[in-house]
């Protein structure tokens, strides 16, 4: 169906808060509920969840819109908080990984088998949406009846279902130099022997199509959590350089882990945000942009810098490069790239990745020693 028809009906049946975590198969919905300035974009989707919840306390109708594979940031608040305080938020999700695992990316495989089995462990109703308007409709008639006994329901969302619409991206950023296959170009020049952890999404995409290499591990899925795979290797193995590559929407996702890199302080970890403002892989959603820099030092990075052209970042990693850290480097950047680079998965299963970064993280360092770094 229509995205504007989906919208239309969630509006007469007096839902007035959106809140979520883009996913590409809600593109349509996603953009149209922005632009209409009742959509407020979630860092996670648990936060999502209490947002609409509050929304719920204050009187409004709330619905969350989110990916499937995000069903286990939103398991706590919804079993704890939704169901335990009896408050009926509409939750819209997408089946991701469903209903044929091999038809989607590898990460999707476990949470598209068994998103129906979580909601019905927690007695959470729930049906799946066909194309048609009819169905959205009886759909959401056993939501108003879920409502009435102050119970959630959750609107299930297979692939091609509700259509795309364009993107209103505005003109922030327009006038910068760098795009994200710049920018990862440029830093693979400074990896050297570097341990690297690449976010979810075309980060991982970009940086396999720059340079690949077994020192690389491409995360797909677990957004968020590029930052806590490169501290936990940093702590065990503090000969050895690492770098996380992340985007601004998975830092913001789990930013606790920034928090603990600040307390922990590993010499040896850099960590790089791409900031683009955008859920560029879902459909070109807007994200916040933060204040890097500042952020970073406040958490306990001992060094931070916000760059925006090539030279300012490759001046910034030459600064930096065998001086202890951690360090944080934002990169601001456009939305969007002049290509799509292919897949990790086009060349290496999951399980290859891992064994081949394993094997290089087990080989003898040619880091040289650490040096006092630039303030």
């Amino acid at each position: 169906m229509e995205a504007e028809t989906f919208c239309q009906e969630l509006e007469r049946r007096g839902y007035g808060f959106f809140s979520g975590v883009p996913c590409s198969y809600l593109q349509g919905p996603f953009a149209l509920l922005e632009q209409r300035g009742s959509y407020v974009p979630a860092p996670n989707e648990g936060i999502a969840l209490s947002l609409a919840a509050g929304a719920e306390l204050a009187g409004t109708r709330s619905a969350v819109l989110i990916q499937n594979s995000g069903l286990g940031n939103l398991l706590d608040p919804l079993t704890s908080l939704i169901l335990a305080y009896d408050i009926p938020v509409l939750l819209v999700a997408s089946l991701r990984g469903w209903p044929r695992a091999e038809d989607d990316e590898p990460h999707h495989a476990a949470m598209g088998a068994s998103t129906i089995g979580i909601l019905e462990a927690t007695g959470i109703a729930h049906g799946i949406l066909q194309e048609d308007p009819a169905s959205l409709a009886g759909l959401l008639d056993r939501a108003e009846r879920a409502r009435l006994e102050n119970r959630p329901f959750v609107i299930l969302v297979p692939k091609g279902t509700v259509g795309t619409c364009a993107v209103d991206a505005g003109t922030e950023g327009e006038e910068l130099e760098l795009d994200r296959q710049s920018a990862v170009e440029a830093l693979v020049e400074f990896l050297d022997d570097q341990l690297v952890f690449s976010t979810t999404g075309m980060i991982s995409r970009e940086l396999f199509a720059a340079g690949n290499r077994p020192e690389n591990f491409y995360m797909q899925g677990s957004m968020g959590h590029a930052i806590g795979l490169g501290l936990g290797t940093a702590l065990r193995l503090p000969e050895r350089g690492v770098t996380v590559v992340d985007g601004d929407g998975a830092a913001l996702m789990h930013l606790g882990g920034s928090a603990l890199v600040g307390e922990r302080r590993p010499e040896n970890l850099t960590h790089i945000v791409l900031d683009n403002g955008a859920y560029d892989s879902t459909g070109g959603q807007r994200a916040s942009r933060l204040r890097w820099t500042e952020l970073a030092l406040s958490l306990g990075y001992r060094t931070a810098r916000t760059v925006t052209t090539a030279a300012e970042l490759t001046a910034r990693l030459r600064d930096i490069a065998g001086t202890p850290g951690p360090h944080m480097v934002g990169v601001t950047i456009r939305r969007g790239s002049s290509c799509t680079p292919p897949r990790v998965t086009s060349a290496h299963s999951n399980s290859e990745i891992r064994a081949r970064f394993q094997k290089a993280a087990a080989a003898p360092s040619t880091t040289t020693s650490v040096e006092e770094p630039p303030q």
